[in-house]
């Protein structure tokens, strides 16, 4: 058996090929692909194994980062070495929102993603972004898209290349930061820290270094209730998503194992664990080794939702609320959930 390729082979080929057309309609009759893998019938309450996994538009250098944003009715994603936030809109399909999405003029030979990574949408209904180019978490106004940063340092010294970021009710911004957006990553000669961090970003701008221990920090996530931070390692020596316990200052705790995805991983399944997001009921829907890893608030595997290729991450969305959108490799696809998820 061929040994799935990891997600820095991926982004290393993707860099070669050309920018994706400036407006990609979405597929008229829906190429549908990959399928969902049934393993335990407490599946069956969350998602019908025969749905459809369908093709939304496709022709993207690597897709990353969707995020539903309710109050226009729309679905944002990038195309990080891409350097561009598309967006997807029920009745007219997939056009450029942003172009540059993160770095802009000439970008250097020494980055790998120059664009935006993962979006979120803030209480105030803005759009928050890691700025994977700008090495920096930016806030985008929808109507105007003018962008704020709003760190961009630890220390005095920059970060690698925000990834994945979240935000609490509150406000608080939580994001990890791996060095993917530098060419050579952990010999970057552009590495000012010397660690891959997990972040806190206040409401009052106050940043704090939450876990500064692990390898390849990347994908997280809230839990309803906002007392469980998620973490995906997107290690293939550890291909974990740990569990932090928050305080009521969004402080973390030791953190518990919550998914090991060794097995998967052994079998071959394409991809290490990436972004993800929780429903309503505290289930969690991570990407990892296979697919979207469909797990139960304990950490039960129930199922494993597949295009055939690596998923890098997923977002509820649509008016329900209960559409999948997944972003994967060249990608963008859905599925219809019988869950939903909790939207801004």
């Amino acid at each position: 058996m061929t040994a799935p390729l990891s997600r820095r082979q991926i982004l290393t080929a993707a860099a070669a090929l050309p920018v994706a057309a400036a407006t990609r309609a979405a597929v008229p009759a829906r190429r549908r692909v990959g399928g969902i893998q049934r393993l335990d019938p407490a599946l069956d309450a969350i998602i019908d194994a025969t749905a459809p996994v369908e093709v939304l538009g496709e022709g993207y250098r690597w897709a990353e980062g969707p995020v539903w944003v309710r109050r226009k009715n729309w679905l944002l994603f990038s195309d990080v070495p891409g350097n561009t936030m598309w967006r997807w809109r029920p009745d007219q399909g997939i056009d450029v929102f942003m172009r540059p999405s993160g770095l802009e003029g000439p970008i250097p030979d020494a980055f790998n993603e120059a664009g935006a990574n993962a979006l979120a949408i803030d209480p105030a209904g803005r759009l928050v972004m890691a700025d994977s180019g700008n090495r920096a978490i930016a806030r985008v106004d929808l109507d105007t898209r003018r962008k704020t940063i709003l760190v961009g340092r630890y220390h005095g010294k920059r970060f690698n290349s925000p990834n994945t970021v979240i935000v609490s009710r509150n406000g608080t911004i939580y994001f990890t930061d791996p060095p993917y957006g530098l060419k050579d990553q952990d010999h970057s000669p552009l590495r000012e820290l010397d660690f891959q961090g997990v972040y806190r970003l206040d409401p009052d701008g106050t940043l704090a270094l939450l876990d500064g221990t692990h390898r390849r920090p990347n994908g997280v996530a809230l839990s309803p209730d906002e007392r469980t931070l998620y973490l995906a390692l997107s290690d293939e020596t550890r291909p974990e998503v740990l569990a932090y316990p928050l305080d009521a200052r969004g402080a973390v705790g030791k953190p518990r194992l919550f998914s090991d995805m060794r097995a998967q991983q052994k079998a071959g399944g394409s991809g290490l664990p990436d972004g993800m997001v929780t429903d309503r009921a505290g289930r969690v829907f991570v990407a990892g080794p296979g697919g979207v890893h469909v797990l139960t608030p304990a950490g039960r595997l129930l199922g494993i939702i597949s295009t055939g290729q690596t998923i890098a991450n997923c977002c509820f969305g649509g008016a329900d609320g209960a559409t999948l959108f997944l972003t994967s490799h060249d990608m963008l696809a859905c599925v219809k959930t019988r869950t939903s998820g909790l939207l801004r």
